[in-house]
């Protein structure tokens, strides 16, 4: 399985049931960069995490208007030049459920669109994530690589139609996997920017885990990613513009609140 807590290897057209977790499987991390770097965005949470993305020399100012549920510690690791922000609150530390909200900078403040149901891993958040433990990772990372099963549905990001993205079994409730990936984000979270979501690459190597996107909701709880229903991530995929250097700020209310 690529996405979702993948293992190494090629890119596999099944992916194993979400039931019986490969033991080790990865589910994500933040590949470390210099400050000022370009890949993605810093992780919330202990030293150690990601890549970050702020301090940029000749960066524009960071917009004067705050995004709600953001507190001082979450908002300062927004890179300074991110104009598209999605904001994935979880409903508790240990909680599945969550929500999503895209705001965007209008030039005097950010505009928040709808708000859409949405799903992490099973048993939650994390600071710290490691390979299979079956949360999400907490953090601010950025947007850029795309792809999916289907074609492109209107992207301004770069788009990998792959049959690699096809997914069997069964979830953590029994509900069919096919589908999941029909729509994919990359997550920038130990991995490569610039590279297809199938990519296998994991910078900070496999037990920080890899392959944690934004996909298409399976009616259950999900390896690390977060999902969206079908129409959502369509949404999504067509509001996402690189110009505006978007990112996605993802964690449980209390952490993000910090």
């Amino acid at each position: 399985m690529t996405g979702c807590g993948a293992v190494t290897g090629t890119a596999p057209r099944n992916a194993p049931s979400a039931t019986t977790p490969t033991p080790g499987d990865p589910a994500t991390a933040a590949a470390p960069g210099p400050p000022g770097g370009a890949d993605t965005a810093r992780p919330a949470g202990p030293p150690g995490g990601g890549q970050t993305a702020q301090g940029r020399a000749g960066a524009e100012p960071r917009p004067p208007a705050l995004i709600p549920g953001l507190g001082p510690r979450t908002l300062a690791w927004i890179p300074d030049n991110a104009r598209q922000v999605l904001v994935v609150t979880g409903r508790g530390r240990d909680a599945n459920r969550s929500e999503a909200v895209l705001h965007t900078h209008t030039g005097s403040g950010w505009q928040a669109g709808p708000s859409w149901p949405a799903r992490n891993a099973l048993k939650g958040w994390t600071d710290d994530h490691r390979a299979g433990d079956l949360r999400s990772p907490v953090g601010v990372f950025t947007l850029g690589d795309a792809g999916g099963l289907l074609p492109d549905p209107g992207t301004e990001l770069p788009y990998d139609r792959s049959d690699g993205f096809a997914v069997s079994g069964t979830g953590f409730a029994g509900e069919p996997l096919a589908g999941s990936f029909d729509y994919v984000v990359a997550i920038d979270y130990n991995r490569v920017p610039g590279t297809s979501p199938l990519d296998l690459t994991r910078p900070l190597g496999a037990d920080k885990g890899g392959g944690i996107w934004l996909h298409v909701d399976h009616d259950g709880p999900t390896q690390g990613c977060v999902s969206l229903a079908e129409r959502h991530m369509r949404d999504l995929l067509r509001a996402l513009d690189p110009d505006l250097h978007p990112v996605i700020v993802m964690g449980d209310a209390g952490s993000l609140s910090r």
